[in-house]
């Protein structure tokens, strides 16, 4: 994996390929993050590296310890839940809300980014799905109007995609999560609040679910 940064935006590209290297499996939960290698690999100084750990702990991907240094979050399973629980709640409120009020041109978007889904999972791109899932996403709280349900949702987004990752990890899911973010488009295009929000609960049920077996699987593996 080619983790090395161009001049331009250092800090920011250091940030982008950590996290995506997190969040694809690159680097794996618990595994200590050695800051000369990490330098070695982003081609980058220790402080520009320090300084993206720094964010990274502030989205809660990274870890720093004392007399350890940085390691990749290990989440819980309590912890998990409790991040579904929230996204539950919050995402089928937000897809009701944009049932109501998305505009055509929003409506188009978000099957934009359904058909690069869509595609992602076709190539078998494991980025791609999580990256294409993410823009749906925002595109629906975008249209949504709430913008407390929008802050608290973007304060959880890196542990979301890291969950969706590992959730779509799991053999058949990307696609039956296809098929439930084509029923939450659908809703939304009918302006049926009660239909969006009862697909949108279902969705990240299911996803609930597929995180399970798969964060289950990598414990007796």
């Amino acid at each position: 994996m080619d983790l090395r940064v161009t001049p331009l935006g250092v800090q920011s590209q250091a940030v982008d390929k950590l996290r995506e290297a997190i969040v694809s499996g690159h680097f794996q939960p618990g595994q200590r993050l050695v800051e000369a290698e990490l330098c070695r690999l982003l081609g980058i100084s220790r402080g520009s590296v320090r300084e993206a750990l720094r964010r990274l702990e502030g989205e809660r991907l990274v870890v720093i310890t004392p007399n350890r240094g940085p390691s990749v979050t290990e989440l819980s399973w309590e912890e998990a839940v409790q991040i579904y629980d929230v996204r539950r709640l919050l995402e089928g409120e937000a897809a009701a809300l944009a049932a109501r009020r998305a505009t055509a041109a929003q409506r188009e978007e978000m099957e934009a980014a359904l058909e690069a889904f869509e595609a992602a999972v076709a190539a078998e791109d494991a980025l791609g799905r999580v990256g294409a899932t993410a823009c749906f996403y925002d595109l629906v709280l975008a249209a949504c109007g709430n913008a407390v349900v929008d802050e608290i949702l973007r304060g959880l987004h890196a542990r979301i995609n890291l969950l969706r990752s590992r959730s779509m990890s799991r053999q058949g899911r990307a696609p039956e999560s296809a098929r439930e973010l084509r029923a939450i488009l659908a809703a939304i295009r009918d302006r049926a609040p009660a239909a969006a929000r009862k697909a949108a609960m279902l969705h990240v049920q299911a996803a609930c679910a597929a995180a399970k077996e798969a964060m289950a699987e990598r414990r007796v593996a």
